[in-house]
C-alpha cells in the first residue's frame, strides 16, 4: 500500500516525465511532430490521471498552436484532434479547462476543413464535449454558420451521421434552436438515417428528432407532414417500436411520437398511438426491464396520456399497468437498486398515476386502493429529493379530484399536514402551486379535512398567496379562500375579510387573469351567502363592494364574469338591510335595467333574479322598492320579457311580475 508521500513522489515523477512529451511538441519537423503526437496519444488514452497531468504540463496550448498553424499537414492536424478528443473523454474538470482554453471554437472551425479525417476527428471531439454533463451546448448556435454546415455534413459518412445527429440532439433545447434546425432542413436530412441498419446511426437521428419535437407544435406539424421515399416519417418512426430493436431506440421513437400526439400533429386516436406507442411504453414498465427503461417508460407514458381521457382509460386496463406501476414503490432490495434508482422509480410512479387518474373516477379508485400508495405518497411529500416531493404532490392533486375518495381514503390519511408544511417551508413555486392546488380540493365543503386545514391557519396562508407575483399561486390563494368561505361560520368570513383587506380585494378584482377575477367574485358571493352575513358585511364594506360591482359591470369583461357579478348583486338584494345599498345607488339600478335587455340570456336571468329579491312582496319595504323600480321602467321591461322562449328566464320574469302590487 502506497503512503501519501510515496503517491506525491510518483505524481511528481509523472509530471516531470510528461513535461518532456509536451515540450517535444514544439519541434518544427513535421514527421517528428507526428511521431511525438502519437506518443502523447498513447499516453493519454484510457488514463484520466495522465490526461490531467499532461494538461497541467501545458499540452492544450501546444495542441492549439498546432491546430491553428497554417503549415500543419493533415496527418498532424488529425493526430492533434485525436489527442484533444481523448482529453475531452477525461474528467469534468478536464472538459471545463478545454472550454476555458477556447478549444470548442477552434474545433468548430475544423468542420470546414477539406480533409475528411481531420473534420471527423473534430466532430468526435465536439460530440464528446456536447454530451457531457453541464456542457455549454448553446455554443454551436452562436455562429450562424455552424448548424447549417453540420446539417450538410450529415450525408458525408457514417461518422458524420452519428456525430452530427448526436451533437444536434444534445444541443437542441429551446424553441428557437428547434426552429433553427427546422429552417435548415434538419428533418429531411435526418429522415434517411432512420432507415439505417446501423443502430448507432439511427438512434442519434431519432434523438435529434425527439429533441426538435419536444413541446414544439410547429416542428411536430412539420415532422407529421414530412415524407421519406413516399412514406410518412411518423410511420417510419413507428416501425422503430419493434421489440427486436434495442430498448433505447424503442423508447426514443415512442417519445417522439408522444410529442406528435400531444401537439395534435397526429390524432391521439391514431392506431399508431393506441396500438403501438401505448403498448410499447406499458411494456417498458415491466419488472424484467432495466430501472432506466422502467423510469423512462413510465414518464413517457404520463406525458402521452396526461391530456386525453380515452388514452388514460386505455392505459389503465392495458396489461396490468396499475399494479405494475405500483411495484415501483415497493423496491425492497436496496443493494440491487441504489437510493437514486429508488427515488427515480418513485418519481416516475407518481407521475404516471397522476396522469392516468387525471379525469376518471374509477381509475382513481383503483389507484388509491393499491396498497400502500397513500402511505407512500404521504411519506414522499417529505422526501429529501425535490422531484419525488413534486411528483407525489401532483399525484395527490389528481386523486383529490375524487369526491368519493375525499370522503373516504383521504379521511383516513392526514395528507393535509405535509401539504400545509410545504406551503410554510417550501421555496419552489412549482411545488407550492401543486400543494396549494391540492389543498383547494381538500377545502371543499364535503371534505373531512376542511376544518383541520382552516384551524391550522389556512386563511392567513392563502391570503398571503394572493399577494404572490406568481399567477398560479394568486389563483390558488383566492380559490382556497373561496372554498373556505362557502357555507362557513361568520367568524371565518370576518377573518378572511380582515386578513385579505379591501385594498388586496380590489387588486384581485382588477387582475388581468380572468380565472383570478372569477374566483374573487366567487369569494364575494360566498361571503354574501346568508341574510345575516350579507347585512353584517355590507354594513362594513358596502362602499368598496358596490364600487367593485359597478367597475366590473362597466368594464370589458367576458359574460361569465358579469354574470357572477350580477349574482353577487342578487345576494346583496337578499339581505334585510343590504337591499338599501342597491336601491340608493341609481347607477346600479340603471345597470340592472340594461342587463335585463342584454342579448346574453344568462345575464338577463341574473339581472331578473336580482330584481326578484328586491321586489319580494313579503319583505319589509317592498312597496317602496317596487315603486322606485317602476320609475326605472323595470316593470315594463319585465312585461316585455314574457315573450321569451327561454324557459328559465320566462319563469324568473313571471315570478317577479307576480310580486308587484297591482
Amino acid at each position: 500500500m502506497l503512503t501519501e508521500s510515496k503517491l506525491d513522489e510518483d505524481m511528481d515523477v509523472d509530471h516531470s516525465h510528461h513535461q518532456v512529451y509536451v515540450d517535444n511538441l514544439s519541434t518544427q519537423d513535421h514527421e517528428q511532430l507526428l511521431f511525438n503526437l502519437k506518443q502523447v496519444r498513447n499516453l493519454v488514452i484510457g488514463s484520466n490521471r495522465n490526461k490531467t497531468s499532461m494538461m497541467a504540463c501545458g499540452v492544450v496550448p501546444k495542441l492549439l498552436h498546432i491546430l491553428t498553424s497554417v503549415d500543419s499537414p493533415p496527418a498532424v492536424l488529425v493526430e492533434s484532434a485525436v489527442v484533444m478528443g481523448s482529453l475531452a473523454q477525461g474528467t469534468n474538470t478536464n472538459r471545463t479547462e478545454l472550454m476555458e482554453e477556447g478549444v470548442m471554437a477552434i474545433m468548430m472551425q475544423g468542420l470546414a476543413h477539406t480533409d475528411q479525417k481531420f473534420m471527423e476527428a473534430c466532430l468526435r471531439f465536439l460530440r464528446t464535449m456536447c454530451i457531457s454533463p453541464n456542457a455549454p451546448t448553446e455554443i454551436i448556435f452562436q455562429d450562424g454558420y455552424v448548424v447549417p454546415h453540420m446539417i450538410q455534413l450529415l450525408g458525408r459518412s457514417p461518422c458524420t451521421q452519428e456525430c452530427v445527429a448526436k451533437i444536434l440532439a444534445s444541443c437542441c433545447k429551446t424553441p428557437d434552436q428547434q426552429e433553427l434546425l427546422l429552417r435548415n432542413l434538419a428533418i429531411p436530412a435526418l429522415s434517411g438515417l432512420l432507415t439505417s441498419k446501423v443502430n448507432k446511426i439511427r438512434l442519434p437521428a431519432l434523438q435529434c428528432l425527439a429533441a426538435m419535437c419536444h413541446q414544439n407544435k410547429l416542428v411536430c406539424s412539420a415532422v407529421a407532414s414530412a415524407r421519406y421515399r413516399d412514406e410518412p416519417i411518423h410511420v417510419i418512426i413507428s416501425n422503430l417500436l419493434c421489440r427486436s430493436l434495442p430498448s433505447e431506440i424503442q423508447l426514443t421513437a415512442a417519445k417522439c411520437l408522444c410529442s406528435l400526439s400531444r401537439a395534435k400533429a397526429i390524432s391521439c386516436k391514431d392506431p399508431i398511438v393506441v396500438t403501438k406507442v401505448l403498448p410499447c411504453l406499458v411494456r417498458m414498465c415491466k419488472r424484467d426491464c432495466s430501472v432506466h427503461d422502467r423510469v423512462a417508460g413510465a414518464e413517457a407514458l404520463a406525458f402521452l396520456v396526461e391530456e386525453d381521457v380515452e388514452l388514460q382509460k386505455t392505459a389503465s386496463i392495458t396489461d396490468h399497468l396499475i399494479p405494475t406501476i405500483a411495484s415501483y414503490l415497493n423496491v425492497k432490495d436496496r443493494k440491487l437498486h441504489p437510493s437514486e434508482s429508488v427515488q427515480n422509480l418513485k418519481q416516475a410512479a407518481f407521475m404516471a398515476f397522476a396522469a392516468i387518474s387525471a379525469n376518471d373516477e374509477e381509475i382513481r379508485k383503483k389507484i388509491i386502493e393499491t396498497e400502500p400508495l397513500m402511505d407512500d405518497m404521504e411519506q414522499s411529500m417529505s422526501d429529501e429529493n425535490y422531484k419525488v416531493r413534486l411528483a407525489a404532490v401532483r399525484c395527490l392533486h389528481s386523486l383529490s379530484r375524487s369526491v368519493q375518495q375525499l370522503r373516504t381514503s383521504f379521511q383516513d390519511h392526514g395528507v393535509w399536514r405535509p401539504l400545509m408544511n410545504i406551503l410554510q417551508t417550501e421555496q419552489s413555486e412549482d411545488l407550492m402551486v401543486a400543494a396549494s392546488s391540492t389543498i383547494c380540493n381538500l377545502l371543499l365543503e364535503f371534505s373531512p379535512s376542511k376544518s383541520h386545514i382552516v384551524e391550522s391557519g389556512a386563511v392567513i396562508m392563502f391570503c398571503q398567496l394572493t399577494r404572490s407575483d406568481n399567477m398560479y399561486l394568486r389563483l390558488n390563494g383566492i380559490w382556497g379562500l373561496m372554498n373556505m368561505a362557502f357555507q362557513s361560520e361568520q367568524n371565518i368570513k370576518n377573518t378572511i375579510l380582515a386578513q385579505l383587506g379591501t385594498e388586496q380585494l380590489f387588486k384581485l378584482l382588477t387582475d388581468d387573469n380572468v380565472d383570478i377575477l372569477m374566483k374573487t367574485l366567487g369569494l364575494l358571493r360566498n361571503l354574501l351567502s346568508s341574510k345575516s352575513d350579507i347585512d353584517i358585511i355590507m354594513n362594513s364594506h358596502n362602499k368598496q363592494i358596490m364600487t367593485a360591482v359597478v367597475m366590473i359591470l362597466e368594464g370589458n369583461h367576458p359574460p361569465e364574469v358579469k354574470e357572477q357579478t350580477l349574482c353577487i348583486l342578487a345576494n346583496i338584494a337578499d339581505g334585510n338591510n343590504a337591499k338599501d345599498f342597491i336601491m340608493s345607488n341609481e347607477d346600479i339600478l340603471k345597470k340592472l335595467t340594461y342587463y335585463m335587455r342584454h342579448e346574453n340570456v344568462k345575464l338577463q336571468v341574473a339581472a331578473v333574479y336580482c330584481i326578484n329579491n328586491l321586489v319580494w312582496k313579503e319583505e319589509e319595504g317592498a312597496d317602496m322598492r317596487q315603486r322606485k323600480l317602476k320609475e326605472f321602467n323595470v316593470y315594463k321591461q319585465l312585461q316585455s320579457l314574457l315573450t321569451s322562449t327561454h324557459q328559465v328566464l320566462f319563469e324568473k320574469v313571471k315570478t317577479a311580475l307576480q310580486q308587484f302590487a297591482q
